[in-house]
C-alpha cells in the first residue's frame, strides 16, 4: 500500500485547509486510517483516525472540535478538515494506515504517507 497526502500549505491563523491522503493498493476500507503530526524537536503527535467502516473516529485533545477527519472509500481518500488553525498547529502532517490496536498510537500503523507541510502564521 502506497499513501500519498497533500493539501498542506501556508495559511493564517484562524484559518482553515484540507488535507488528502489517496491510498493505492489493497481494498482502502479494510483498514484503519489516521493523521498525526510532528512539530521541529517535539515528538510524533495523534491528530485524528477513522475506523475502517469510518464508524468510529477519535481525535487529539488538542485539535477537538476543530479538525474533522473523514474518509471516502470509494475514492480510497481519507480526508482532515482543520478549520480555526493556530500557530501551534504547524508541523508535517502523516497520513497512516493499518490495522493498530490503538487508532492512538503510530507504531500500531502499517503503512505511512510521505507528509505534508502546514504552517500556520500569527
Amino acid at each position: 500500500v502506497q499513501l500519498q497526502a497533500s493539501g498542506g500549505g501556508l495559511v493564517q491563523a484562524g484559518g482553515s485547509l484540507r488535507l488528502s491522503c489517496t491510498a493505492s493498493g489493497r481494498t482502502f476500507g479494510g483498514y484503519a486510517m489516521g493523521w498525526f503530526r510532528q512539530a521541529p524537536g517535539k515528538e510524533r503527535e495523534f491528530v485524528a483516525a477513522s475506523s475502517g467502516s469510518g464508524g468510529r473516529v477519535v481525535y487529539g485533545d488538542s485539535v477537538k472540535g476543530r479538525f474533522t477527519i473523514s474518509r471516502d472509500n470509494a475514492k480510497n481518500t481519507v480526508y482532515l478538515q482543520m478549520n480555526s488553525l493556530k500557530p501551534e498547529d504547524t508541523a508535517v502532517y502523516y497520513c497512516a494506515g493499518g490495522y493498530p490496536m490503538v487508532l492512538t498510537i503510530p507504531r500500531g500503523y502499517n503503512f505511512w504517507g510521505q507528509g505534508t507541510q502546514v504552517t500556520v502564521s500569527s
